[in-house]
């Protein structure tokens, strides 16, 4: 395993790259409508940026390429905390072993579907299983759950794609993880400084920095073609983190021809007898976080970009407007959240949420912005995943399935569990963006199954 994070170009890319002119900061972030990303470089020149009126620019670009792709929609799921059981002894996380003040808990098979029950009755098709790297919560016990989450069917509702955020496994495990059928395996470096890495983890597995950094090799290599990355900002200068899953990106990019399909960027939040998660060493501004939203976006075009409830909710609606295309909503940071209905349990959760809006709380501030919900599932199901999905979305040809499919889904979700006003406003969202499908052929045949939906089909999907 020879570490790829190359921590002496990523110094030498920011001290080179800095106080370049406006006009060539501008010709940077023009080139990225191209949708053919940029290169390491240009990245290190946009994050030395600090002119508002280029870093607006950025933000406008970076909704424009974000929209070229994926047209306005924003992907929900919900987080499904398994267990908060740990081995390892992060200092930013509330999950670390020393946490002698957390109430450990690990949901059983019953429990697991109590908790999908209760996010099948909300809306929700899509959830990320999250638990602590612990001896219980080993490869035999997610295939339990992943069955566990596929097997509750309530009316026309159910979950129809299962992520997965677990610890890394041997390419054994993750064969054995991709036959339970899940969708995209997640993993965040948290780091990717390596002093940093190693001081924040002094002990357990986590605490090796090649084991991880290689995981999602080993999961391309036991066939796992969508991968998600991520970087937990706050824990080191965020202008290296981004040069880092660069770096990362590039690394899957020639080894197996697939980016990453998701990227993650979240922001250390307050959590139990965590010292680093209640005052980071590095924190990020709101401002320069809009900036690293754009940045990833115009750097990595295809990628979806997650927006987790960390941040509070006026920020998250105006990330929206800068490049996310994936964002949780309702989410409980906890094992057993759901079922139980409370909005927070400090005693035992992961890190406090920002944004406690219900599903359809958030469904509806996004349609009065202009975004249309979605719940699609459909590229997983029908084999567009790897690199058959980057072939699509590279280009910009993906929205032929996004824009249809989220329309698809958005009224099953206002049939089944929408309120009389966020019906009428649904209605509206739908309506405008059936307009923007081009293809005629498309287009009447979204308006037929949208008829098939109202007499009582689910699940329909190009």
């Amino acid at each position: 395993m020879q570490d790829f994070i190359q921590e002496k170009e990523i110094f030498l890319a920011l001290q080179r790259n800095q106080n370049l002119s406006k006009e060539k900061i501008r010709a940077i972030i023009n080139k990225s409508k191209k949708l053919k990303g940029l290169s390491f470089w240009e990245v290190a020149a946009l994050l030395n940026c600090h002119d508002k009126k280029l870093i607006r620019l950025m933000f406008k670009t970076a909704n424009e390429v974000k929209e070229e792709i994926y047209g306005r929609r924003l992907v929900l799921f919900a987080p499904l905390y398994l267990s908060n059981k740990c081995s390892n002894n992060c200092s930013y996380c509330g999950f670390r072993i020393q946490n002698k003040g957390l109430k450990r808990k690990q949901l059983a098979t019953q429990e697991i579907k109590k908790e999908v029950e209760a996010l099948v009755k909300e809306g929700h098709k899509r959830v990320l299983l999250v638990a602590g790297e612990h001896k219980d919560s080993g490869i035999a016990y997610i295939d339990k759950a992943v069955k566990a989450v596929y097997s509750i069917k309530i009316g026309g509702g159910q979950i129809r794609r299962v992520n997965v955020n677990v610890a890394p496994l041997s390419v054994k495990n993750f064969k054995r993880l991709k036959k339970t059928g899940i969708g995209t395996y997640q993993l965040f470096q948290e780091t990717y400084h390596h002093a940093t890495y190693k001081a924040v983890h002094p002990s357990g597995r986590k605490s090796d920095y090649l084991w991880r950094l290689f995981a999602m090799d080993r999961a391309q290599q036991a066939g796992i073609d969508d991968v998600g990355l991520g970087v937990l900002f706050g824990l080191y200068d965020y202008r290296f983190e981004v040069l880092a899953l660069m770096q990362h990106s590039k690394h899957l990019e020639g080894r197996f021809g697939v980016g990453p399909h998701t990227i993650s960027i979240p922001r250390i939040e307050p959590a139990l007898n965590a010292p680093l998660a209640n005052k980071p060493p590095h924190p990020l501004s709101e401002e320069d976080f809009k900036k690293v939203v754009a940045i990833i976006r115009m750097a990595v075009p295809y990628t979806g970009i997650i927006l987790s409830t960390r941040e509070r909710a006026s920020l998250r609606d105006q990330l929206f407007g800068v490049g996310v295309s994936q964002i949780s909503a309702g989410s409980k940071t906890f094992p057993g959240g759901y079922a139980t209905k409370k909005n927070s349990f400090q005693e035992a959760e992961q890190f406090q949420v920002g944004d406690s809006r219900t599903i359809a709380e958030t469904i509806r501030d996004a349609s009065k912005a202009g975004f249309y919900p979605s719940f699609c599932t459909a590229c997983y199901r029908v084999g567009r995943t790897g690199k058959d999905f980057m072939d699509l979305a590279k280009p910009g040809e993906i929205k032929k399935f996004c824009l249809p499919n989220c329309i698809l889904t958005y009224k099953e979700y206002l049939l089944d569990y929408g309120t009389k006003e966020l019906k009428t406003l649904g209605e509206g969202v739908i309506s405008e963006e059936l307009g923007k499908i081009t293809d005629k052929k498309i287009r009447l045949a979204t308006i037929k199954k949208l008829g098939e939906l109202k007499k009582g089909k689910r699940d329909l999907y190009f």
